[in-house]
């Protein structure tokens, strides 16, 4: 059997904008991680640079290829990395990423593609929309699906990357408690939200948040391991903290021996009826639509 893979979480208050700052409080926390003999480490959405760090993108913004990065990944070993940063990419565009790095080299990298532009965020003013849903496998049994916080309050991405294979869901998130606005419960909408995913695909689930306060938002933290039926392994408070779990292989085949919806997704249905959609809802005369 696999020996079981150990997941950690690492949830604290990034400096806006304070690249150098923020790489040593990363290095902290993967010596923190070593400690506990962790394979996998994941930081929160826009680690490197702070919620708000976009409000000086030429300054924070910094190619997949930095040598910080890759510095800080040879600092963990044969620890994987999954850090936050905003991405310069080819001809000045600028992306919400995160990069999955192992022994000094970036093996994986995701660009965020559902940005939110509502309450008090405004991704779209400052980046590109990510273009791809993928995964990548990081062991015989292990392939992540990485995908960053507003991404998965859109299902059909989860919904791809599980297609795609993922048998481990890793969230990065930035969630602040007024975020959406008055009403609106975002520490039970993301335990909620974990759980479904985590049972309904019989996968384990890592969301990592950060603390402390940015400007109008205040970060609630709650990282969270969950098992392959939606149980909490791990639950962070409010404050800086290290989480970690073991995640068990075999616990997920049972899951998925029980409860097959991946086996079961129908995908020839579910391309014919999107194909569908896209013909009827772009035709301009939307009574074909009512119909």
């Amino acid at each position: 059997m696999t020996r079981p893979l150990i997941a950690a979480a690492a949830q604290f208050a990034s400096r806006i904008g304070d690249l150098g700052a923020n790489f040593d409080e990363h290095r902290a926390w993967v010596h923190s991680a070593r400690a506990h003999d962790a394979d996998l480490l994941v930081f929160p959405e826009l680690s490197l640079a702070g919620h708000h760090g976009a409000e000086a993108l030429l300054d924070v913004a910094i190619r997949r290829t930095d040598k910080r990065l890759l510095d800080l990944s040879r600092e963990a070993g044969e620890m994987i990395l999954v850090v936050g940063f905003i991405e310069e990419g080819p001809g000045a565009q600028f992306y919400n990423a995160a990069a999955v790095l192992k022994a000094g080299r970036l093996i994986y990298l995701h660009r965020k593609i559902n940005l939110p532009s509502y309450g008090r965020l405004v991704e779209t003013k400052y980046y590109a929309q990510g273009r791809f849903v993928d995964t990548h496998a990081i062991g015989e049994d292990w392939r992540l699906g990485l995908l960053i916080c507003a991404d998965l309050w859109n299902p059909a991405l989860v919904h791809m990357a599980f297609l795609h294979g993922a048998t481990l869901l890793v969230a990065p998130i930035s969630s602040g408690v007024e975020a959406v606005g008055e009403g609106f419960d975002n520490p039970a909408g993301w335990a909620a939200t974990m759980h479904f995913y985590s049972m309904m695909y019989g996968a384990p689930s890592i969301m990592a948040n950060r603390v402390g306060t940015e400007e109008n938002l205040t970060f609630w933290g709650g990282s969270r391991i969950l098992d392959a039926f939606g149980q909490p392994l791990a639950v962070a408070g409010d404050g800086p903290e290290l989480i970690t779990a073991e995640l068990d292989y075999g616990q997920l085949r049972q899951a998925r021996a029980m409860l097959p919806t991946v086996r079961d997704s129908n995908l020839a249905l579910v391309a014919r009826e999107m194909t569908r959609l896209t013909d009827t809802l772009g035709v301009p005369d939307i009574i074909r639509h009512a119909e």
